[in-house]
């Protein structure tokens, strides 16, 4: 809601502005100006991209619309499957895990925490290191390698996006200017007009160059800002699971390792410590 809030508040602002000065707005109309560049702008990132890292980018600029994918109550919830999870392997065992980590989309234990349940690669995620453990993995120092050598591959596939459509953004003003040079190309081919067209001719060649800061630092540049954010996000969402098995491995209690996960958090979405014990005292027992 916001971003779709700030986006119209800087075409306002500049629009709005400008009439106040006494511009006209049909000046700034220059369909053909608005075709060269942002039609080549996004033609170029196709070129410039597999279409792997197209349809992805294309997924997180919807996403910036959405807002932030978790929540504090989203972050609160994963802290309890972890809690629940690792109370049940003190108690029963890693090997009482097995066919909910075999099967997760039939678990009547991840069932029971709805968003965590049905974010496919976060429940993969966690599935995956357990299933680690049931098989007698219990080297924190490896797993952690392993973790760490996952989330950077995973990290390197977000900055491939957030690097697409910063150049996509980026290319705008250096493509209003290309818009603009075809407008001055025109003017000078009608140089014989009278001044009143010419006028009209370069005020048609500026507006290029005018679209094209615009939708770049207006626009696109905050949008792909955005984007790069909720993937920070989502990378943050991982760290917190993999402090929580980390700390499980190091043999500690289940309270005590949803506090190494909680820790994990940033500030603004990180549960309270009261609140993460009332939440575990509600859970269903093992």
């Amino acid at each position: 809601m916001f971003v779709i809030v700030g986006m119209v508040l800087v075409v306002v602002c500049v629009i709005g502005s400008f009439m106040a000065t006494g511009g006209h707005l049909d000046v700034l109309y220059q369909p053909f100006e608005f075709l060269i560049i942002f039609g080549s702008g996004v033609s170029a990132f196709l070129v410039a991209n597999p279409i792997g890292v197209v349809k992805k980018a294309l997924g997180r600029l919807g996403q910036c619309f959405k807002g932030p994918k978790y929540k504090k109550d989203d972050y609160l919830e994963l802290l309890m499957v972890q809690y629940q999870v690792f109370k049940t392997m003190k108690q029963k065992g890693a090997l009482a895990l097995e066919q909910h980590v075999e099967n997760p989309h039939d678990s009547t234990l991840f069932k029971e925490f709805p968003r965590f349940y049905n974010d496919h690669h976060a429940l993969e995620f966690f599935c995956d290191y357990l299933r680690l453990m049931t098989l007698g993995t219990d080297n924190p120092h490896e797993v952690e390698a392993l973790m760490d050598q996952e989330l950077e591959v995973h990290h390197h596939e977000d900055h491939t996006i957030g690097h697409a459509l910063t150049n996509m953004a980026e290319s705008f003003p250096a493509l209003g200017i290309v818009a603009a040079v075809l407008g001055v190309i025109h003017t000078m081919g009608s140089i014989s007009e009278p001044p009143e067209i010419l006028g009209g001719l370069i005020a048609g060649a500026l507006v290029g160059t005018f679209t094209g800061i615009l939708l770049c630092y207006g626009w696109f540049a905050p949008l792909a800002s955005t984007a790069k954010q909720i993937m920070e996000e989502e990378a943050t969402y991982l760290g917190c699971l993999k402090a929580g098995i980390l700390a499980h491995l190091q043999g500690y209690a289940p309270q005590v390792s949803v506090e190494f996960a909680r820790k994990a958090l940033a500030p603004h979405n990180r549960p309270t410590f009261l609140e993460v014990e009332e939440a575990s005292g509600e859970l269903p027992s093992v």
